[in-house]
This record gives structure tokens, C-alpha cells and sequence, in this order.
């Protein structure tokens, strides 16, 4: 399949992007419309597929950028060692979903759920740019409020927070220990989606 210039251009914008390109920002800077955008992203998909690529475009964090197909995470996680960023701890992450199904919130709120002190979980989230500071809430003292923030759909896959894991399954993975977290895709595409 040969592809026409404005799939050539829209694969091109994404390809030099160092962040997801929004469907809008797509239409701004190559001058078409909404639906041209979406075809174009198709018929770049599906030349990836014919010609067996080992990328494709996806959709997250409410834009699009090119991945490795999932087949190649294996080879291409090699490529990353020792330049990832330290895995979340089993705290940060309790905090990070208390923030991300009650944003936005308090780290009063937070504690509150939790039954500790979180003060440096929400440090260190706030340091990896997974929260961030929305606003404050009007109530005497006005705390500060907590919302996640794309990189924190980025870091996990989401195309928003619609694609959130089901709070059952939440509990679900609280209960296991690292080893078997780290065996379960717990943003795996769920069948009623």
C-alpha cells in the first residue's frame, strides 16, 4: 500500500512528536479536516499491518503516537535497562489510584482512605509528573487538590481515565505480591469496552 501525503504527513508529525498529537493538533498543522485525520491514521495502520511492521500508531493520553507492537516488548525493554525510571512503590501506587478514582483530592483525602500518612508518596508522584497540583479546595485552610495528569495516562497506556481498571479489580491486585502484580496486565482491554 502506498500512502497518500497527508497520511505521509500525519505519520511524520507523530513519528517527530515527543508527545501523543491530539486529532486537533493533527488537523492544525497538516490543514485538514477531523474525518481526513482519522482516515489517514487508518491507512497508515494498515500499511504497518501489510507490510508486517513492528510499529503501529495508538491512541493515548487523548493523542496518538507510534509503539512497538506488544510482540516486541521483550527485545525492545532490553534497549531501556538501566535507563528506567525506578519503579513506583506498592505505597505511591495505592496513592496514585486513591488520587486518579477521587480526583480531585485532598492529601487529607488521601490519608484518609488510606489510614497514613502519605506526604511522601505524593512527593515523589509529583516529582514523576504522575500528579499534580489542580487547584485548591474552597474550605477553611484551602488544601491544595491532586488530579493525575497525562503523564500518568501515558505511564500506563490510558487514552483517558474512562479506561481506568474496575475498582473491584483495584483490591484485587493489592492483595498479591510484587511478582504476581508485575504478571498481570492490569490495564488489559476489558471485554464490555
Amino acid at each position: 500500500m502506498i500512502l497518500d501525503r497527508l497520511a505521509r504527513e500525519v505519520e511524520a508529525l507523530i513519528f517527530a512528536s515527543d508527545e501523543p498529537l491530539s486529532i486537533r493538533q493533527l488537523c492544525e498543522y497538516t490543514g485538514s479536516g477531523e474525518d481526513s485525520i482519522h482516515q489517514a491514521l487508518d491507512r497508515i495502520n494498515g500499511a504497518f499491518r501489510e507490510q508486517h511492521h513492528a510499529v503501529g500508531i495508538i491512541e493515548v493520553a487523548g493523542g496518538f503516537r507510534i509503539a512497538t507492537e506488544s510482540e516486541f516488548g521483550d527485545v525492545v525493554s532490553q534497549l531501556f535497562e538501566g535507563r528506567k525510571p525506578g519503579k513506583l512503590s506498592r505505597a505511591a501506587l495505592e496513592t496514585l489510584a486513591v488520587v486518579a478514582y477521587s480526583q480531585p483530592c485532598t492529601r487529607m483525602a488521601v490519608e484518609s482512605i488510606r489510614g497514613v500518612n502519605c506526604d511522601s508518596a505524593i512527593r515523589t508522584l509529583l516529582e514523576r509528573e504522575m500528579i499534580r497540583i489542580s487547584g485548591r479546595m474552597e474550605t477553611p485552610g484551602r488544601p491544595l487538590l491532586y488530579s493525575t495528569t497525562r503523564t500518568f495516562l501515558e505511564y500506563f497506556g490510558l487514552t483517558d481515565l474512562d479506561h481506568l481498571p474496575r475498582y473491584e479489580e483495584i483490591e484485587e491486585l493489592l492483595s498479591m505480591s510484587p511478582s504476581e502484580m508485575e504478571e498481570r496486565d492490569l490495564f488489559e482491554r476489558r471485554e464490555d469496552d
